[in-house]
């Protein structure tokens, strides 16, 4: 058994040297699903608050607005911008989009009248019709900060009222689901798009030709492209993991055992779908259509980049199936909602079923040359 074992040792840690030594190899391998990582992260990640960028605007001396205007420019909600300071500049970064919009605090904002003896105003949101969206949460917001200063002057009966509760349950944000979909997307490029252009090569070198007439058993060497693979796979996604819990802020809270071993099954099965292609290619002309045929419509359509609940019932239905899908749901439910391997037996079945279908095609139509 250690004899039979011994070249697939042997050859997992040449397939392994040899990705180490391929520049275009590790920069596919660790930088470009970073690069995805990063962008994505930028735009929905913990850190990227929502904010309004908007002029501020006080034509007002007295000494409360000038407060409010000091607090306003110190809130992260708003970010002011300090080089308009007169409505016309204001209106003009307005029309070109550089700013949301502008709130003007009129001569008489924050004066005392003589039948009050506290201070009043009334504060002026001006914004374009492309940024109506903006203006009107920015009233909200502006309206939320007014009545908490109000209620330190006058009291208000207030006959109705509302209440909040926070449930123990934890949701998720938008980047923690969709780094579930950039793993995904980062073992489709891994296991089909390496393979897709490895074996067209490996086959015009003869390399694979020569590999075939040694005593070496294709069993032998398809497990040790497969561990070899699946062994460069988790360096490239644990470097993810580690960019997105120190930079983005992800929590898994989900066993990390289990997560490993069900990011192996997903990398083993979609794997097989890049054995096949470029096993039976001839060339890279013929490999990379049917590879973009096959992987295009699996990263759209398996929640990569937006979740599949935003689709239609019906081609919910279809995509469930698709091989890439129980990889990214398992991934999701077990990294940031902390299900157990046992709760994924749906996912699991499917991707085992998958597994027998995609490798018993694979070995039939490998060519070795």
């Amino acid at each position: 058994m250690q004899k039979k074992l011994l070249p697939i040792k042997v050859f997992a840690k040449i397939s392994v040297r040899r990705a180490f030594r391929d520049k275009t190899a590790l920069f596919f391998i660790f930088l470009f699903p970073l690069i995805f990582l990063f962008i994505f992260g930028g735009i929905f990640g913990k850190n990227s608050d929502v904010s309004f960028r908007i002029a501020l605007i006080n034509q007002s001396s007295s000494s409360f607005a000038t407060e409010f205007a000091n607090q306003s420019s110190s809130e992260k909600l708003l970010k002011v911008d300090k080089d308009s300071t007169t409505l016309d500049q204001a209106k003009e970064k307005m029309n070109r989009g550089q700013i949301d919009a502008t709130i003007v605090l009129p001569p008489d904002f924050g004066y005392t009248k003589d039948s009050q003896p506290y201070p009043s105003g009334q504060a002026k949101i001006i914004y374009t019709q492309n940024s109506t969206e903006a203006g009107r949460a920015l009233g909200s917001v502006l309206e939320q900060q007014f009545a908490q200063i109000n209620s330190q002057f006058v009291k208000n009966q207030t006959p109705f009222s509302v209440t909040t509760e926070q449930t123990n349950e934890r949701s998720l944000n938008q980047f923690d689901y969709i780094f579930a979909g950039l793993v995904g997307f980062s073992i489709v490029g891994l296991g089909i798009f390496g393979p897709v252009n490895y074996f067209p090569e490996l086959k015009k070198q003869g390399v694979l030709r020569r590999i075939h007439t040694t005593p070496l058993l294709p069993w032998q060497y398809f497990v040790s492209s497969v561990f070899s693979q699946a062994a460069v796979g988790l360096m490239s996604i644990g470097l993810m993991f580690a960019v997105a819990i120190t930079i983005f802020n992800l929590s898994v809270v989900g066993n990390v055992l289990a997560l490993i071993l069900y990011i192996i099954f997903g990398i083993v099965l979609i794997y097989g779908v890049g054995l096949a292609v470029g096993g039976w290619a001839k060339n890279e002309r013929q490999s990379a259509p049917l590879a973009n045929l096959i992987t295009f419509p699996m990263i759209f359509l398996s929640g990569t980049f937006f979740p599949r609940f935003l689709m239609p019932d019906w081609l919910q239905s279809i995509s469930y199936f698709l091989p890439l899908t129980p990889v990214i749901d398992g991934i999701r439910l077990i990294a940031t909602e902390g299900q157990s391997l046992l709760q994924l037996g749906p996912q699991i079945a499917l991707m085992a079923g998958w597994v027998v279908i995609i490798y018993t095609i694979a070995f039939r139509v490998f060519r070795w040359e």
